[in-house]
């Protein structure tokens, strides 16, 4: 029923970003990817600290 959003509902989403952020965007685009760096940085060492368990 709810699947992969199309072009236009991106586009929807885009507008409603530029709105919501404006000139902050990139800065929060930024910390975004820079915490999803960090977020797998985790779970990489969370799968490391398992697998020397065993």
């Amino acid at each position: 029923m709810f699947g992969m959003p199309g072009p236009m509902e991106m586009m929807v989403i885009g507008v409603i970003a530029l709105l919501l952020f404006g000139k902050r965007l990139p800065e929060v685009a930024r910390n975004l990817g820079s915490s999803l760096n960090e977020f797998k940085k985790g779970i990489s060492n969370v799968q490391d600290d398992i697998n020397g368990a065993t």
